[in-house]
């Protein structure tokens, strides 16, 4: 398939709207493919030819349009007659235009949308500000979070609530009311309307927001998925107002959870306004035939929809995922079924992608701060792409986030960049200077400026080389790099970096990645594609002869798509079944109605039914494709065995919403021809390349082991069946395709296909090298730990069935050298991070020469390294000839391991017993035999020993939770042992050591810096709690950046729960020193190694083995950090608290029936201290050792009786200064059945202290409204920490406390 061509349309064809053309309009490039017809030939006789045309998106000196000027471009090559730029474009000859484009997403990147407005429900105004209230990165002090996209907020006095909550035991209770005040919501729920709103007010409050000048509003109300006649009439009334668009949640994403829908009902407020200017600009530049042309645009779930019916909403992937759909119609074939992994590398980030036979969705995820509630393709992006720039870091080779872009671009674009990877491909000899398009320069008519390369990547290997060697006494330690190791170890690093996304994608969800075959495109990808292969264990690849392009490409291959959705809320059995398959035959008719009105035929229509299904008490649905055979129950069944491993016999299955695909098929391309093609292919090896005529040049590249000789071909003078041997450089117009050594590249029409040869194959050893240090292979095993952390906690995740694992997730995973020293612990819950090394070692200590293989331990108790007793650590060693050579753990916050009240967050115990089930180490594996008896005594019967407690109260769970963790730690151990066979035991063990070295060199680089500033190295601060216990800490730091820190004066042991064990200040430590090195660095043992801390014996943070701990996990390990924080002149006090609050119902009987009871839990976000290096603390978020999401108001409300009435922040309550500190949070909840509620708060009594003259933060406040019939109500003072007994209509205000300000 030849890219350019100018011979005209058939004669007989023209002026009748033959040239079909598709537009990807990206950040820097826009790529054109024309399609037309001519005349057959013996060599094509397809009688269609494709050109592209590739120019910059941004050029105003020469066009004001780029898509417009492409098509320009396109048209001349395909009349051969001219279009002149200044006239409008003749429109004859075209058949349809098809657009992907870039212009949503860098509006939502830049902020730079349409001014509007959010209409949200009176008590709700901060909804999106505090989102979820879990910040982005745990380890930033600064907490930087996008801003909102809304100008103004107007709160509208209604409210409605479902009638029934869905933990009620009793299922006859639920949705059953007589009341006038009661309807039928759309979702077949019963929904009560407390309060109407007053119209006219309404009316007025708009008007206001109008007159201001904005014209885009988005509307937002509670429960608005069900019931719709509040938004409804309020958007009338905008139009009425003159508002030129009015976005509706309810008619947008009519789906539950008000956070995403009005995440999703602003950022269309805000992206289609813009998006409409565009295509009415756009359009503006063609004659009068403009509107007879179809016109699609793509939209981020792989469908196209009419220029009309095109939201910024639904573009924000617009791009790439045409990408996806131009590789999976060109290499997925449905007879050989080999499941594909979409490589797009592109300039800035690299998106990766699988198809297995259908597309796969997500329908909530977040793109710039924004969390969208709408049907996108599974696309995941990471920063590394041809412009990522190249660091070295703390002795680690780092490659991105940051990128250098379209200008100033690489070093080697001649307008003074930094290094990026492209300028490693460069140096190594894998891109070309003479084969570079000529277009850098002050004229634009220079090469790529090798010099320049070169000079950079001197400096910065004489950098590391030195810093190297300077962390070595003997100069045999280490070997100096030369230019070529260090460019192409950066390479090895970024190819790890894209590996990650791609497990996730395949491994985290049951798919074996090395049964994938890798679909490779974008400018950068072909580069790349072969070493990606080879870490992934995938043995062939597609680079389509269009690859540069395929996303354009890929346009003119997709459908047209309409989607119809509907909420439910419906049990799934035999009675069910029928209304709610007639209400999806409903939704279908609808979208085949939508299509025909577009000129589709029926024969042109695909329907595609799902219903997103659930097991009850879970928020882990997935959507089910209707099944050809069986019923939905089965696919359901079946989708969760293979994605989370597991099914719930005896839960309920619960349908959320019903969806309709409906796709419109115009394309006639047959998919996967390429399989057919490679059977009959006619192979021709090239055995003497240089007598070829695509053949250009043998030129020098550099490989692991050195130069070696690489054939230069042209890929569009390469013919079907040609074979090339590896190492080779295919070279097209727009890209370049290294074939590796031990790769070979088979030639077909429409793709280069490689095939990895048994050679490099990952079964055995690959990688032979010293356990010397070497910062290549400490850059490259440092992801690869950090990778086997990550996936035990994705395996984790998906085979948990408790809503605090599996949707708070409050769990951590780690990997532990043969000493119990952490090496990594991928960035879960911050307070495990330090302290799961003391578990790991108590037990080795404990057991000693009693661990076998086959054996997992149990342990929760504080003196043996747990934090609370809810918090139960399984621990996996791991052996090789007899010896343990590793360990693995995973920990996750259990919701009830019995006690004195539920959830096992009491706050007013005084003595562990009451706190639940502990154990000091047990063997919950034995030898490989699962040790259930012993688990149901330690979790039931123990525990039940004690006055006033009870064992578990939700032993199944726990049961199925635990063995979560347990296969969690077996997924590490198959990852682990996978990497000594690439690497050798001896080589993943010294580089265990290196990397825990190099840790503590970061830190105690850190520790030096702050003697400096403090030449006495003494540092000194403390705190209070609310009983007034003193936390006091001393820091000497020495000139060798080693410290103490001594916690000596601290107040002894307290008769409540407050107490830390000393693993909870460990964790506090080496959580604060890294965040203070504020660049990359894995957090692992090395941290600490230069800090010695002294903790007196008996103080509250080393109490007996008797003391309550349950607050000193959640509230003293937050006082920890302010304290170490402040004493270092960091940042002022956050919140220091988590704001703990458990509610629920015991077990009853009625009739003679027991009913089983049931409980919740959260933790609240607060204010953030401000700091020397941000300009003011974050509003409503979590902070230093916690990081856990908060329940969605809807959720909250359908699944238990309470109401939600306020959730917003708390004006003023952050403490002024220079650097103001962030404001806390209100939480109004109204309960409508007698339920007992627990608090377990801090900073009630002492404000969080502002630093260097900043104002303190406002201290929390907890308040119960107590509601009586025939008397005003009573408003208590609960204090931090209390248990009560509400009735029906009773309030709980939970008013966190504020952030510390920073400087006068």
């Amino acid at each position: 398939m030849e890219t350019t061509d100018n011979r005209l349309l058939l004669e007989e064809c023209g002026g009748k709207h033959r040239v079909r053309i598709s537009v990807d309009r990206g950040g820097t490039f826009t790529d054109c493919v024309g399609i037309f017809p001519v005349e057959p030939t013996a060599k094509d006789p397809s009688g269609e030819r494709v050109v592209v045309v590739k120019l910059l998106s941004e050029d105003p000196t020469h066009y004001s349009d780029a898509p417009r000027e492409g098509i320009r471009r396109i048209l001349e090559i395909a009349t051969g007659s001219p279009h002149p730029r200044d006239a409008l474009l003749a429109t004859e000859n075209i058949e349809s235009i098809r657009m992907g484009t870039t212009v949503a997403t860098n509006a939502l990147l830049e902020r730079k949308g349409e001014p509007c407005a959010l209409v949200v429900t009176l008590g709700f105004r901060d909804l999106l500000k505090i989102g979820n209230q879990a910040r982005p990165k745990i380890f930033d002090l600064s907490i930087s979070k996008p801003d909102v996209l809304y100008q103004h907020v107007v709160q509208i006095d209604e409210r409605v609530t479902l009638v029934g909550y869905a933990m009620d035991p009793r299922p006859a209770a639920q949705n059953q009311s007589d009341e006038t005040n009661v309807v039928v919501g759309r979702s077949g729920e019963h929904v009560r309307i407390l309060k109407t709103p007053e119209w006219a007010t309404v009316r007025k409050q708009l008007q206001q927001v109008f007159d201001t000048g904005i014209r885009s509003v988005a509307v937002c109300l509670m429960h608005a998925y069900t019931f719709t006649a509040h938004e409804e009439e309020i958007g009338r009334i905008a139009s009425e107002i003159g508002f030129t668009h009015v976005t509706l949640s309810s008619h947008l994403s009519p789906r539950i959870k008000i956070v995403p829908r009005a995440h999703s009902a602003t950022a269309d407020a805000y992206l289609t306004p813009g998006i409409r200017r565009y295509v009415d600009g756009f359009a503006s530049g063609f004659d009068a035939g403009f509107g007879d042309i179809r016109i699609d645009f793509m939209q981020s779930d792989g469908g196209l929809a009419p220029v009309e019916h095109f939201s910024g909403l639904r573009a924000i992937l617009s791009g790439p995922a045409a990408g996806v759909v131009g590789y999976a119609v060109t290499s997925y074939s449905e007879s050989e079924k080999i499941s594909l992994v979409g490589f797009d590398m592109g300039g800035t980030s690299t998106d990766v992608s699988r198809f297995g036979g259908e597309f796969e969705h997500v329908f909530e995820t977040t793109t710039a701060g924004v969390t969208i509630q709408a049907p996108q393709l599974d696309i995941n992006t990471v920063a590394a792409g041809g412009g990522s720039r190249l660091f070295f870091r703390n002795g680690l080779m780092v490659v991105g986030p940051e990128s250098a872009g379209a200008f100033p671009g690489p070093a080697c674009y001649r307008n003074g960049g930094p290094l990026c990877i492209t300028d490693a491909n460069l140096l190594l000899g894998r891109l070309r200077v003479e084969h570079f398009p000529h277009i850098f320069g002050p004229s634009e008519d220079q090469p790529l400026d090798m010099n320049a390369t070169r000079a950079l990547f001197e400096q910065l290997v004489a950098d590391i080389n030195a810093e190297m060697r300077a962390r070595h006494t003997a100069e045999s330690a280490y070997q100096n790099k030369s230019v070529e190791e260090i460019a192409l170890g950066f390479l090895q690093v970024a190819n790890e970096t894209m590996c990650r996304p791609i497990r996730t994608l395949t491994e985290a969800r049951g798919h074996n990645v090395q049964n994938h075959s890798l679909a490779c495109f974008g400018g950068a990808g072909g580069q790349h594609a072969c070493a990606v292969a080879v870490n992934l264990g995938i043995r062939r690849v597609f680079v389509h002869r269009l690859a540069s392009v395929l996303s354009a490409y890929g346009l003119g291959l997709s459908e047209v798509v309409h989607e119809e959705q509907s909420p439910a809320a419906a049990i799934w059995s035999n009675e069910a079944q029928q209304p709610l398959l007639a209400r999806l035959e409903k939704l279908s008719r609808v979208g085949c109605r939508k299509l025909i009105s577009q000129g589709f035929l029926d024969s042109q229509i695909r329907v595609q039914r799902f219903l997103n299904m659930r097991y009850d008490g879970t928020d882990t649905s997935i959507m089910v494709p209707e099944a050809t055979i069986g019923d939905y129950q089965l696919r359901f069944e079946s989708m969760h065995q293979r994605e989370f491993g597991f099914v719930l016999r005896n839960r309920r299955i619960i349908v959320d919403d019903l969806r309709a695909r409906v796709t419109g098929t115009l394309s006639k391309v047959k998919a996967g021809q390429v399989y057919d093609e490679l059977k009959s292919l006619q192979r021709r090896e090239l055995c003497e390349p240089n007598t070829h005529p695509a053949f250009v040049d043998t030129v020098s590249v550099y490989f692991q082991g050195g130069y070696r000789p690489t054939a230069v071909l042209k890929l569009g003078l390469l013919n079907p069946g040609d074979v090339v041997r590896g190492p080779a450089i295919v070279l097209d117009c727009n890209s370049t395709v290294l074939v590796e050594p031990n790769w070979v590249a088979t030639v077909t029409s429409t793709q280069l296909v490689l095939d990895n040869t048994p050679v490099t194959t990952l079964d055995v050893s690959t990688h032979h090298i010293s356990t010397e240090i070497d910062p290549i292979h400490l850059s490259v095993l440092a992801n690869r730990f950090m990778s086997i952390a990550e996936q035990m906690g994705r395996t984790l995740e998906k085979t948990s069935v408790s809503t605090n694992i599996k949707e708070r997730l409050d769990f951590s995973c780690a990997l532990f050298d043969q000493h119990g020293n952490l090496v990594a612990n991928a960035p879960h819950i911050p307070v495990h991070l330090g302290s799961m090394s003391h578990a790991v070692k108590f037990q080795l200590d404990r057991f000693s020469e009693d661990l076998q293989e086959g054996d997992v331990i149990l342990v929760n108790h504080p003196q043996a390294g747990g934090t609370h007793l809810p918090d139960i650590t399984i621990i996996s060693p791991v052996f090789h000839d007899s010896r343990i050579i590793f360990f693995v753990a995973s920990r996750g916050h259990h919701a009830d391991i019995g006690g004195i009240s539920p959830g096992s967050m009491p706050p007013n115990s005084r003595e562990l017993f009451q706190e639940g089930a502990s154990s000091m180490g047990m063997k919950i594996v034995d030898r490989g035999e699962f040790q259930e008896e012993a688990v149901r005594h330690m979790l039931l019967e123990e525990p039940a020993q004690y006055p006033e407690c009870s064992g578990t109260r939700n032993y199944r769970d726990v049961l199925s939770d635990l063995k979560a963790q347990i296969a969690a730690n077996h997924r590490g151990i198959a990852l682990l042992s996978q990497l000594c066979a690439e690497y050798g035991l001896e080589v993943v063990q010294e580089y265990m050591a290196h990397i825990q070295h190099t840790a503590e060199a970061a830190v105690r680089l850190l520790l030096k810096e702050t003697r400096v500033k403090h030449p006495t190295g003494q540092l000194s601060g403390h705190d209070f709690m609310d009983d007034g216990s003193k936390i006091s800490l001393h820091v000497d730091i020495s000139e060798d950046g080693s410290a103490l820190f001594d916690f000596t004066g601290t107040s002894p042991e307290i008769y409540g729960n407050t107490n830390a064990p000393p693993s909870v200040t460990h964790s506090a430590i080496i959580y604060c020193l890294r965040c203070m090195v504020q660049s990359d660095l894995p957090l692992n043992q090395g941290c600490l190694a230069p800090v010695r801390v002294v903790i007196p014996e008996n103080s509250f943070l080393s109490p007996s083995s008797t003391a309550a701990v349950v607050g000193g996990n959640v509230l003293t390990s937050q006082r920890l950090c302010d304290v170490i924080l402040a004493t270092f002149g960091v940042a002022a006090a956050s919140q220091g608290c988590m704001n703990n609050l458990t509610f629920g119902i015991p077990a009853i009987e009625e009739g003679g029936v027991r009913y089983e009871g049931w409980g919740y839990y959260e933790t609240i976000a607060g204010g953030h201290g401000a700091g020397r290096d941000w300009q003011k603390g974050q509003d409503g978020v979590h902070t230093n050792m916690t990081n856990t999401k908060i329940t969605d108001p809807e959720i909250l409300e359908r699944r238990y009786p309470v109401i939600l009435h306020r959730f917003m922040l708390r004006e003023g309550s952050g403490g002024t200064g220079m650097h103001p500190g962030g404001n806390g949070c209100i939480r109004d909840i109204e309960f409508l059945e007698a339920m007992s509620v627990s608090l377990l708060t801090e900073r009630r009594v002492f404000q969080p202290p502002g630093l260097d003259g900043g104002g303190n933060g406002a201290c929390g406040l907890n308040l119960w409204e107590r509601h009586f019939e025939h008397k005003d109500k009573q408003v208590l003072n609960l204090g931090g920490k209390n248990s009560v007994f509400v009735q029906p209509g009773d309030h709980i205000v939970i008013m966190t406390p504020g952030g510390g300000g920073y400087g006068k």
